[in-house]
């Protein structure tokens, strides 16, 4: 089934522009490497080939998975993300190690690590709830983006109330986090648990607006009413 590998090569190549290519290097600091196709039109490309792959054995798909991980693009990401979660059905618990290891050598950006995390991860942790201790592990490594994959992978649990202990326990771990994009993650994780538990999360934020970074602070409070935000942004004044 390798030829759908290259199919999938020749169709993003097929729908590439340069303003596209371009105009998505803007989000990112890191460097991207883009074919340069709308992310509408790689949905539709990667709903497409995976009609003729669903029939695989997970361990194919995977293997699939894998190969388009392995080339680094953007798109390739997305749709190695698209696939891995399309079949979340068949996950086992024996997938984690598979999971992490994509997080760990093929991750280099913040949507490559949220397309993968918040789905497929996500869904394996409602499923298989505790490897959620793993993700405290994650917390203290040194590749930012395992850091980050600690928390957005709760994003979608989070928007349930589900891990409601676990998700203060991860915003602990990574408070002091210098990183700014690891501040956007879990300060968009607690903002995921304002949905449910919207005075815990303000509480939590009340306990920690002295130490914790602007930027977390920021996302965390964002849906909050113009009240609470204003109390959370206070400073204590030092004598």
């Amino acid at each position: 089934m390798s030829n759908i590998i290259e199919q999938v090569r020749q169709e993003l190549i097929n729908n590439s522009d340069e303003t596209t290519n371009e105009s998505g290097k803007r989000f990112f600091k890191e460097e991207v490497r883009f074919y340069g196709v709308k992310t509408m039109t790689v949905s539709k490309i990667s709903k497409e080939a995976f009609k003729s792959i669903k029939k695989l054995s997970k361990k194919e798909i995977f293997d699939l998975c894998e190969q388009l991980w392995v080339s680094g693009m953007m798109e390739e990401s997305f749709i190695a993300c698209n696939w891995a979660y399309a079949i979340n059905k068949q996950y086992t618990e024996d997938d984690f190690p598979l999971f992490e290891k994509w997080i760990n050598e093929y991750v280099t950006n913040w949507a490559a690590c949220d397309t993968f995390c918040n789905h497929t991860v996500g869904t394996f942790l409602e499923m298989y709830p505790l490897h959620i201790e793993k993700l405290k592990d994650w917390t203290k490594s040194q590749n930012r983006w395992v850091r980050r994959a600690s928390a957005v992978s709760l994003i979608i649990p989070a928007k349930k109330g589900l891990f409601k202990d676990d998700i203060f326990e991860i915003a602990d771990s990574l408070l002091l986090d210098t990183d700014d994009l690891v501040q956007k993650g879990y300060g968009w994780m607690l903002k995921s648990l304002c949905t449910k538990y919207e005075d815990e999360v303000y509480q939590y934020v009340l306990s920690k607006r002295d130490t914790m970074p602007r930027t977390a602070l920021r996302y965390a409070i964002e849906k909050m009413p113009k009240p609470m935000k204003q109390e959370a942004m206070k400073r204590e004044k030092k004598k």
